[in-house]
């Protein structure tokens, strides 16, 4: 399901907090002294909002920021009380928790927000937030929550929105302030590929949205992929109740995952049912951890080789169901139309028991029994043990393979520059710069190089082919 734009209800005591903001706003123009402003982007244009003090105690989280959108889904019952009443002290609670965690991993405190308290501490609030008139926190909820632990700040300085400004209006801004270049802190990857999405629901077309983002339209669409592809993943896993992976699951698996989607785009439009297992074997090695360059290994080779199913234990392998999924009915008509094939379906199936095992492994469901933990961790491990072995097979070919290359590899690129030199010695004999002295030298150089080179070729060969028989004859003629 894609990310859609939701609208929330006033918090508490709106009508109070707005009360309030109008007097700041009015005590601001009436002193006569500098007045402090904050710029916006809103609809392609600049504007300035005045800046007040507010009381911290009374502003709320922006339960829509884009921020920590992803990892909002790390508990599902913290996300699903921001559901029912965003500004209730327990879903409140849990964005705050957020805000102070690290993105790849929830359960971790992130150093940046220590970093930020600190800083704050020192040298207090440098650059105002931004609140709607109600008091949510469009832009400085990191700060809000910063300021908040510090507990001796009792306000903070936020510019405040036009009373007109609707949650659409309200995510275009944040949008925009954390677009600009020199915004400090970036969104994590996941909330940035939802800030897309979310932008596309819009209507944007993805020229427009390639440009807010400063991205090539290429681009773009590259990381509408990679999260219809995590989305897929998440609905796969799920096996019941609230156990499934999360978008946050998928938060340090960037480059993995774009390598991937450059490897199925090279591969779609030749094999489309190559492409999709190579891309179900990828997947799988990202799930269970693998390094970005071990992961590399799983490519046509890999496939042709069939490296993996050598390995696979029988507990995981799917080769007979796949055979059985082959041929799909239509139901009514009497009649099965090719499904996918084998080798498609069988590393669907491998996949979905591992991402299975992998909801149920991360899942931090208290009711989860520890029979079904233990089980599923055993499936992982075996998972991890089968293609720890397959991709070290195929990384030991491939470095075979690149040292039988290597010499000719070589060799072409020699041929490449000798090509370049015949063009550089016309030129500079028409223009009568040739430095003959030099040249010679080099000639000489390259005499004694094809010498040695003749040498080694000549080694254990009793029947050499055209070309080393050739480069025999001419360091035996060169030496003469």
């Amino acid at each position: 399901m894609g990310q859609t734009m939701r609208e929330f209800p006033p918090p508490p005591r709106a009508a109070e907090f707005s009360e309030l903001i109008k007097k700041r706003l009015e005590e601001v123009k009436s002193s006569g002294g500098t007045r402090e402003t904050v710029t916006i982007d809103w609809n392609g244009q600049s504007q300035h909002v005045e800046v007040v003090d507010l009381p911290l105690s009374g502003l709320y989280f922006n339960p829509g920021t884009h921020r920590i959108r992803a990892q909002r889904s790390h508990r599902p019952a913290g996300d699903e009380a921001i559901d029912k009443d965003p500004w209730s002290a327990e879903s409140q609670d849990y964005l705050r928790f957020l805000l102070q965690a690290e993105p790849k991993n929830p359960d971790r405190r992130d150093p940046d927000f220590d970093k930020l308290k600190e800083d704050l501490k020192r040298f207090g609030q440098n650059d105002p937030g931004l609140v709607t008139r109600h008091g949510v926190l469009v832009n400085g909820n990191t700060r809000a929550a910063a300021l908040q632990e510090i507990g001796n700040v009792q306000s903070m300085r936020v510019g405040v929105l036009p009373e007109s400004f609707t949650w659409a209006d309200i995510n275009a801004v944040e949008l925009a302030l954390q677009l600009r270049k020199d915004h400090r802190r970036d969104y994590s990857y996941i909330n940035r590929l939802l800030a897309m999405e979310e932008q596309a629901s819009l209507g944007r077309t993805p020229a427009v949205i390639a440009k807010e983002f400063r991205i090539r339209e290429a681009t773009y669409h590259q990381e509408r992929w990679i999260l219809g592809t995590i989305r897929d993943l998440i609905d796969r896993s799920k096996s019941g109740g609230s156990v499934a992976l999360r978008l946050v699951d998928f938060e340090d698996d960037q480059e993995k995952l774009k390598e991937l989607h450059r490897l199925y785009e090279k591969l779609e439009t030749v094999d489309r049912d190559r492409a999709e297992v190579l891309k179900e074997w990828r997947l799988a090695a990202i799930l269970l951890d693998f390094a970005k360059t071990d992961i590399r290994h799983i490519d046509e080779t890999f496939l042709d080789k069939d490296y993996l199913r050598e390995v696979l234990p029988a507990s995981l392998n799917t080769s007979a169901m796949a055979a059985q999924q082959e041929a799909v009915s239509v139901p009514g008509l009497g009649v099965s139309v090719p499904g996918a094939s084998s080798a498609v379906s069988a590393a669907r199936a491998l996949n979905d028991q591992i991402l299975r095992a992998k909801a149920t492994v991360r899942s931090s469901e208290p009711d989860l029994p520890d029979a079904d933990r233990s089980l599923a961790q055993n499936v992982v491990d075996e998972a991890h043990d089968a293609f720890d072995k397959a991709i070290d097979t195929a990384g030991r070919y491939a470095r075979v393979r690149k040292r039988q290359q290597l010499a000719p590899a070589r060799l072409a690129e020699a041929c490449a520059d000798i090509e370049q030199c015949i063009v550089d010695l016309v030129q500079a004999r028409a223009s009568h710069s040739l430095d003959e002295e030099a040249f010679d030298e080099a000639v000489l150089k390259l005499r004694g190089s094809l010498r040695k080179l003749a040498q080694q070729a000549g080694r254990g060969l009793p029947h050499p082919g055209d070309g080393v028989a050739w480069l025999l004859e001419a360091a035996v003629a060169g030496s003469s």
